[in-house]
């Protein structure tokens, strides 16, 4: 019987020791305002992108009041894409971007679409000419692994540039931003997508990026150089761009 419940005993503390241990080797990250397990990030941002994309388009209009496709026209015009170009897109959606990139590339151009992670891309070192990537980068769950993986498909000379959902910096337009956010935004998403829950958390996303000047710390952390970032509407989204010399 002293056996039996000595046994019972040593059971029930080597199983709260090894959940202890599984808790300390399984990571947290943000997924909006929730903490979740990092290895579960990518699946949530997926399910996310898979219930909004028969209304991607429509709502970025509605979200954004047609303003993001002059954000990504500014994006591409800083890039300044020529002819012969080799350049990489990622996290490019409905292809917007990469489409208004292609105009420039010459007449030699192609487009090629790939399924892969920005935190391990499938591109051999030194290769690109530019990276961009838009509204995106926020979702990835290593943002600094996302950027030394840009750095390394990087050609010397390359450019980054990056088009985010920023922090605005007028006090009395934040006000009216976040309640715009956090009050419009998810009731537009129920509206017309059926679907609140996803653009709540697109919106809260926003919120747990880095502001500008420490993402442009995490750019240059990732090795590149000359690295800059532009406000538009105040804040409401910024370029940062970088270059790897």
């Amino acid at each position: 019987m002293a056996l039996r419940l000595a046994s019972r005993k040593f059971g029930s503390k080597f199983l709260s020791m090894l959940t202890a241990t599984s808790s300390l080797h399984s990571h947290a990250t943000s997924f909006g305002f929730k903490e979740v397990r990092e290895e579960d990030k990518s699946q949530l941002v997926g399910n996310v992108f898979t219930n909004v994309a028969s209304n991607y388009d429509l709502m970025n209009d509605l979200m954004s009041g047609g303003l993001h496709r002059l954000w990504k026209e500014r994006l591409v015009s800083k890039l300044n894409p020529f002819p012969g170009m080799k350049h990489l897109d990622v996290a490019g959606g409905t292809g917007d971007v990469a489409f208004r990139i292609l105009k420039g590339l010459g007449e030699t151009k192609s487009l090629i679409w790939a399924e892969g992670d920005a935190e391990a891309l499938d591109f051999p070192d030194n290769s690109m000419d530019g990276y961009t990537i838009a509204f995106g980068i926020r979702n990835v769950t290593h943002i600094e692994k996302a950027l030394v993986e840009a750095h390394r498909v990087l050609k010397r000379g390359g450019r980054f540039l990056c088009l985010e959902l920023s922090h605005v910096d007028v006090p009395l337009l934040k006000q009216v931003y976040d309640y715009y956010s956090f009050s419009i935004i998810p009731a537009v998403g129920e509206l017309v997508a059926g679907d609140r829950e996803s653009y709540q958390y697109l919106v809260e996303s926003i919120r747990r990026f880095p502001p500008q000047d420490k993402f442009a710390l995490m750019i240059a952390d990732a090795g590149f150089q000359k690295v800059e970032y532009e406000n538009l509407v105040a804040g409401v989204v910024a370029i940062h761009s970088g270059l790897k010399l």
